[in-house]
This record gives structure tokens, sequence and C-alpha cells, in this order.
């Protein structure tokens, strides 16, 4: 059933308008009855509702005011208004903000049947527009994403009124932000881009994405960039919204489509670089290069571990934006992230921190790849940073002398073939005993404490050399390859592989 909310400030004619109609045999439920705007938009919040049957004139807020705030909220939401003949300037305002119709005092029990059963019909063909709007996006996507069965493939280009085939093609993938994205301004933009029809065709990929397809002439590659950037800056004019566009190559068979898609797609990812009103091709980024951001993990370490907040904040400011240049490679951005999010891994496992107060290694990587743009990805490194300083000197985190020498020992002879009974024996304790010491001091056994320096070592390694993994294990003490992997994947939840996939990212 659909759901109704009354609102009237008199008691008596709130009562009336419940009792005067058979509601559930509309197919309606009335959930709401509320003697003020104020009070009705409250009740709104905590259960929404399909239809507002209202008065204009109350106290504390009105029925105009109480409109205005929920379509803010919800474009849905169909709204009857109820008024005196007086009050016949406000009910053509009512008209104006899209209600369904108003009515006059007294009530008319027919009239107001009649309003409601037309609200119902047109809350139905909405929904019933939405679904075929559902549906033909998904249809889009299943093509797009090359699933699409090759024999169909006319069909999808006569959806887009296309007279051939074949012909010269560019694509491009358009992402907005609005600080209030609602249906009627999205409408607007995709109407205004429609008027190029003739040689843009355009499908929406809802929320937050179009495809554009520029047809009809031997586009040059730098006169397509051109148009593009054109139409971004009317777009971004007339409507007011924050956009990013990634061109795909020149094409030549709409058969090409998915992959021409898959390739201005990809370009997204440039928007953390570039920002909002760039419009990039994939030639621009083509002599981009991969150069190695380096970071003093030392530098950092020493900031967090003196409680140096503002320092280490700073630091990784200057890494995320003065390192990272305009002309960059996206690789860089992400190499970058990645490095600091394995030592911040690092940090909390040494110092045995609480893992429910941070984020964890995968939820850190989530977030770099998922992010819109560099300060996103600031955000949660300065979060996590200043919530590891405040954690780690909650408590006295020094070691005993003789901890201290064992874990000095591990740092610098990590390639032997070291184990605490050979250790015990230098120190001339019992190895039952140290190993108690030990577990209780650096919060793990001593196999792991070596197992874990090794595959830190084993992390610096993937991600700022070229060396082959299998050396790299060699490298750090592990003569069993696939013993390597286990531990490492143990360590930080990603194989070695995977990880340096990400660097190549």
């Amino acid at each position: 059933m659909m759901k109704v909310m009354l609102v009237e400030n008199e008691e008596l004619i709130l009562q009336g308008i419940r009792n005067i109609l058979d509601w559930e045999a509309l197919g309606l439920e009335v959930v709401h009855m509320a003697h003020d705007g104020q009070e009705a938009l409250a009740m709104w919040e905590k259960e929404p509702v399909h239809i507002v049957v209202t008065d204009i004139s109350m106290p504390v807020m009105d029925g105009l005011t109480l409109l205005r705030k929920i379509r803010e909220k919800e474009d849905k939401v169909r709204f009857i208004i109820l008024t005196g003949y007086d009050e016949f300037a406000y009910a053509r305002e009512a008209i104006r903000l899209e209600v369904e119709n108003y009515i006059l005092k007294p009530i008319n029990e027919e009239e107001l049947e009649r309003q409601l059963k037309e609200t119902i019909r047109k809350i139905e063909e909405m929904n019933k527009k939405n679904l075929r709007y559902i549906d033909e996006k998904t249809q889009w996507m299943h093509f797009l994403n090359g699933k699409a069965d090759r024999d169909a493939y006319s069909q999808y280009a006569k959806m887009l009124n296309l007279e051939t085939e074949e012909g010269t093609y560019y694509a491009a993938v358009m992402k907005w932000s609005m600080d209030e994205p609602k249906e009627n301004k999205i409408t607007d933009v995709l109407m205004a881009l429609r008027r190029e029809e003739g040689r843009l065709k355009t499908v929406h990929l809802p929320p937050d994405g179009l495809l554009m397809l520029l047809t009809g002439e031997e586009w040059e590659e730098e006169k397509a960039l051109e148009y593009f950037s054109e139409l971004q800056n009317k777009i971004e004019s007339d409507f007011n919204v924050m956009t990013f566009i990634g061109i795909g190559p020149p094409f030549k068979s709409f058969r090409q489509l998915p992959e021409a898609y898959q390739t201005a797609k990809k370009l997204q990812k440039y928007l953390i670089i570039e920002g909002y009103g760039s419009c990039i091709s994939r030639r621009q980024i083509q002599n981009r290069k991969t150069e190695a951001v380096s970071m003093d993990e030392a530098r950092l370490r020493k900031h967090i571990l003196k409680k140096e907040k503002e320092e280490a904040v700073g630091y990784a400011e200057d890494l995320f934006i003065n390192n990272i240049r305009k002309d960059a490679s996206i690789s860089s951005l992400y190499q970058i992230a990645v490095k600091m999010a394995m030592l911040l891994q690092e940090i909390k496992k040494e110092y045995k921190l609480e893992s429910g107060r941070f984020h964890d290694l995968s939820e850190l990587i989530e977030t770099i790849f998922s992010a819109e743009d560099i300060r996103g990805i600031k955000t949660v490194f300065f979060s996590e940073i200043a919530e590891i300083i405040e954690c780690i000197h909650e408590e006295d985190s020094q070691y005993t002398p003789v901890v201290r020498q064992i874990i000095s020992e591990v740092q610098h002879n990590y390639r032997e073939d070291m184990n605490l009974k050979t250790l015990a024996y230098k120190y001339h304790m019992n190895a039952s005993y140290l190993g108690q010491i030990f577990q209780k001091e650096a919060g793990c056994s001593f196999a792991q404490y070596l197992s874990n320096t090794k595959n830190s070592i084993a992390k610096d390694l993937i991600l700022n050399t070229n060396m082959k993994i299998n050396d790299i294990a060699r490298q750090v003490g592990y003569t069993d390859i696939s013993y390597f992997y286990r531990k490492f994947k143990q360590c930080y939840g990603v194989s070695p592989a995977s990880l340096r996939e990400m660097k190549k990212y």
C-alpha cells in the first residue's frame, strides 16, 4: 500500500479527512496525522510517505514551506493542497511547485477521492518509467562490459538512432558532482546534451555517469578533445555542476564501442590528480611516466613515535601535494599511498594497537583505489596517523634492555637462522623465561617477530625495486618460496604478487 500523511491544524477537520474516505479500498494507508508543518516534517523524516495531503495556512510551519523542505529531500513525494478561497495566490504558488492539485474548503469527498486516484495513477506511471529506465541501464551495462551477443549490436546502434554501425567515433565518459543532486537537474543536463543530437549520442549511467558517443564526421583527436572541452564548459556554467571527462581513442566500428568505453572509464581514475573541470584523452596520458616518489619511511616513523603530530601530517601532506605533479602517472600516487598504508600497518602491529580503532590494511587500500580525489586519500591517512599517535602513547611502550638487544639483533641479522634458544644461551637466560618476556613486551612470539621483520623488508623490496619475488624471498632469508608466500599473506593480507600488481596499477 502507498503511505499517506494528513496535515491540518484544526483537529476536527483532520479527523474528518481521516474518516470521510475508505483509504484501504483506495490502496492507501494513513500513517501520519500532524497539526503543523514542523510536526509533519519530523514524522516524515522518521517514516517517509508517498502522498501528503496538507493545508496551506498553519502555525509554526505552513504547507508550502513543508512542501519545499520535503522536496529538498525527496522529489518523488506527491502533494495535494487544501485551501480557502482567500488563499488562491498561495494555491497558484503550490501549483508552480508541482503539487498534484489543490482542493477548496470545505472539502468535497468525491473531489478528494478523485484527486487521490489521479495521484496514485501518476505515482504508478513514475514507478513503471523508473523500472524501464533501470532495465535499459542494465542492458547497456551488459553491452558495454562486452557481454552482449555480437548479433545484438545493431539493436544497440538503433537505440542510439545511428543510421549505420560504421563511421568514426569517440567514446567519452563524463562523471558529475552536484552540491544538491536532484533528478530534475540531472534531467536538464541530459536534455541539453541531447540537443546536440546528430553528432552526440548519450547513455545515462546512474547515478553520476554518462557515456557520450561523438559521431558524424572524420574527427581528428585534437578536434574531438576541443569539442568535449567546450561542451564541458557549457554544462558546468549553465547548470552549476562539476564534471570530469575521459575520452577514449577513435574507432571505426560501433562494435568496438565496449572496448573504447572501458578505456575511457579507466581514465576516470585521473580525476584524483586532475580534479573536476578537467577533460583528458588517452593520448594525453600515454607519455606520462611512473616516477618512483621517494618516501622517507624512517622520518615518518620517527615523527609518529615521537608524538610529533604536526610534523607527521605535514610530511604526509608534502608527499601528496608537492611530489604528485599534474603530469604524473596515476601509478605514482597509488605507489606512495600503498607504501604509507603498509608503514602504518607495521607500526600498529609492532605496538599492539587495538585493531578496532583503526582501518585494517585492506580497508586502507580500498579507500585509496576508490577515492575520487587526493583530499579523500589525505583525510583517511591524516586521521589514521593522528589516531596512531594518540593510541601509541596511552601507555609506556619501552622495552627492557634484553628485549631491546634481541630486537636490534633481529634487525641486523634477520637473514640468519635465528631462534630463541641460541639467543637465550648468548644472553645467559632460560629460553622459556626469555620467550615469556619477549611475548609480553613485543606482543608476539620471537618467531612471529622475526617473520614480521623479514616480511617488512620483503615488502619494501617489492614496492621499491624490480627484483623477482623469488629472489626477494631468498634475500630476506626464506629458502622455501611457498612458505614465504604463506607468511607474507598472513602478515599483510595480500600476496607478494598482488602487492606487486598494485605497484603497477
